[in-house]
């Protein structure tokens, strides 16, 4: 039996406190594989266009080149309508049966977890790998209480403090300033050459998601 990490966000774009975190998490709770699961439309962020899939799949290709422990999962960007995590982890519970899920959040997450979509079932599918963050307390009582299946679930992790943003990328991006060292050069190049977050960025797109499945 393997431990896989699911690692999920938009990665728009992937950066280098991404992959740091990736690597900390897999090296502290012994997973064997990471799984990058970039989403297709979080329903958090329906307000927000999101850089198409198919420019957020490629970049996360590139940034994973070498590490033969990372990987993607397509499950989010190819299927419709807002994707909600407890779904995600229930595809890939059939596609990993045999296999241990841990579910990697930040600390943030974990307190709001009471208010995502079945949360009780989230836990009961993935452990809870969380990464504890400065400045952010959870009281874990309060979220057993709401979500007791995650009882005895939650693996908590101390990771670098990391102060990358991907909305601050693209706003340096989007005025003329440099993010060299902030996401891996073959990410930089790619993003100067299509062109990427020099405006408002357009609605996720899946249609060309599976070209990029070379990963």
């Amino acid at each position: 039996m393997a431990r896989i990490g699911i690692f999920g966000g938009t990665f728009d774009p992937v950066h280098h406190g991404h992959l740091i975190v990736a690597e900390v998490m897999m090296e502290e709770l012994g997973l064997d594989r990471v799984l990058f699961l970039p989403a297709g439309q979080p329903p958090h962020k329906l307000d927000r266009p999101i850089t198409p899939a198919f420019h957020r799949l490629t970049m996360l290709q590139l940034a994973l080149q070498g590490n033969p422990h990372f990987g993607i999962s397509f499950v989010d960007v190819e299927r419709p309508g807002p994707c909600y995590t407890v779904d995600s982890l229930a595809i890939l519970r059939r596609e990993y049966p045999g296999d241990e899920l841990v579910f990697l959040m930040g600390e943030d997450s974990l307190r709001d977890l009471p208010t995502w979509r079945e949360p009780n079932r989230i836990a009961e599918q993935a452990l809870l790998g969380v990464a504890l963050r400065p400045n952010v307390e959870v009281d874990l009582a309060t979220v057993f209480a709401a979500v007791p299946a995650a009882r005895d679930r939650v693996l908590l992790v101390h990771v670098p403090l990391i102060q990358i943003a991907a909305s601050d990328i693209r706003r340096r991006v989007a005025e003329g300033r440099t993010i060299r060292y902030q996401v891996p050069r073959a990410v930089e190049q790619y993003i100067e050459r299509h062109g990427l977050y020099r405006t408002v960025t357009t609605p996720v797109g899946r249609q060309r998601a599976t070209e990029v499945r070379g990963v």
